[in-house]
This record gives structure tokens, sequence and C-alpha cells, in this order.
């Protein structure tokens, strides 16, 4: 069974996208079965895994409101050898229309189940805003995956995302944990992000990654010409971390599973 993370942060750009579509492709790189799911209405990571987001393309609104069937949304022609579910501007509609349907909170849930066994892993993109998009995505994981910039305001916006996530575990899915912190835009010159980087360390131990995303610019232009960074440029520092992230997880995964068998 594919293990579903979400990738959450009610703060707007600390890179969650960028963390969803790269570490999509390294995983599929290592050879493992990939399905990405965009949730987000702007289709960033639709548009970055190289599929047109303003194409004749299924996306998540189909899935979840027209009840479309997931194996005709997953989109298997990508840049980065994974599977999709792609979004677009329909899908804000999907905001207000899931709270008109019966078990709105579980519709992905119930959708993933029937493709979960053709994955090792799904990874969720989820819009910034806490919303019923958002609210289906943490009902649907296993767990979350929290990207986050080494500044203060970012500090504060953790804190408030795992009052969130508390609050929802309780309400949809009692088994969510955290999967990991991931420090992005990281730039070990910069004093605070240094100092931010040690009170994550102390606060959530080992549940910050030791993979770190630096600032990096061919990150930044991956996804103008619709690819991750590591079929953009293989040899980026940025390619090179999120190769490094998967198997930091791949390797977590692995001491998980041998300490329950």
């Amino acid at each position: 069974m594919a293990k579903v993370i979400a990738l959450a942060n009610q703060k707007g750009g600390v890179g969650k996208t960028t963390t969803a579509v790269n570490l999509a492709a390294s995983m599929a790189a290592t050879k493992r079965k990939v399905l990405l799911i965009d949730l987000d209405p702007q289709g960033n990571a639709t548009m970055g895994s190289g599929v047109d987001k303003y194409g004749d393309v299924a996306t998540i609104y189909d899935l979840l409101i027209e009840e479309t069937p997931i194996e005709e949304v997953i989109n298997k022609e990508t840049s980065g050898e994974y599977h999709l579910i792609a979004a677009n501007g329909d899908v804000t509609a999907a905001e207000v229309k899931l709270m008109e349907l019966f078990a709105r909170e579980v519709r992905l849930r119930n959708a993933l189940e029937k493709v979960q066994d053709q994955y090792d892993f799904i990874f969720i993109d989820c819009p910034p805003s806490l919303n019923m998009l958002t609210v289906n995505a943490m009902a649907a994981a296993d767990s979350i995956l929290v990207p986050m910039q080494c500044e203060y305001y970012a500090l504060e916006g953790l804190t408030a995302l795992m009052d969130t996530i508390t609050q929802l575990s309780k309400l949809v899915n009692p088994a969510l944990t955290i999967e990991g912190i991931l420090r992005t835009m990281y730039d070990p010159r910069n004093r605070l992000a240094n100092d931010v980087s040690e009170q994550l360390k102390q606060h959530f131990g080992d549940k910050v990654y030791r993979t770190v995303i630096p600032r990096n610019v061919r990150l930044a232009e991956a996804p103008s010409f619709g690819a991750p960074a590591m079929y953009y440029d293989r040899a980026s520092s940025g390619a090179k971390a999120y190769l490094a992230l998967a198997g930091e997880m791949l390797r977590r995964k692995e001491k998980t599973s041998s300490a329950v068998a």
C-alpha cells in the first residue's frame, strides 16, 4: 500500500510546490511508483510536471465533484516519470461545491483506496489556505511533510499549522502524524536562518530532516520549462538536495518497517 504524504504549510512561498514536484521526481528516479496530486487551484504542480493546465485535461475537480473514476483522471505522461492528478482554476469551484456534498471530508480518501496498492508513494500538494480541499488531503494522508523557510514569521506559521493538524486529526484522521519538517531556501550564511534551524531541531528533534534545500536558481527556473530540476539541470545543488531528501525518507521508512517487524 502506498504511503500517502500531504505537503502543507498555511504560509505561502515556502517551496511547497517545488518540494512536491521535485520529491515526486526524485522518488520516481529511485524506481518507486509515485502519484502526485495537485490540490491547488493555481495548478503550479501541474505545469511544473509538464502538463498544460489550460488544455483538455481531467483534474481533481472531476474526481471529487463529478465523481469521475480515478483511473480516468490520472495523467501518466509527465516530465518527471511519475503519475499526476492535475489541477486548474476549476478547482476553486470544488472548494464551494464540496460543502454541499455528503461525506465531503473523505471524498479524496475514498477515491484513493482504489489505487493505493498501485503506488509506493502518493504526494498531495495542498493549497496554502485551510479549506475543504486541505481537509480532504489531511483525511486521506498518513502523514504531513512541512516545508518551511528558516525565518521568524515561518516559525509563527508553523505553530499555527501544528494547532490545525492537531484539531483536524481529532476530527477526520486520528492516525495523522508529522512526516517531517523540511528546511527550504536555506542560506547557511544567514545568521537568523541558523538560529531558527537550531530552534527547530530543539523543538522537533529527528522530525527535522537532515537534508536542507538551498536557495538555488535552477530550482526557480525549472518550472518555466515544465520539468523538475533533475531533468532541467541534474547537476544543480537543488536537484541533488531533493535526491538526498528522497534517500533520507526511504532510509527512515525502512528503519520504521524494521522496527515494526
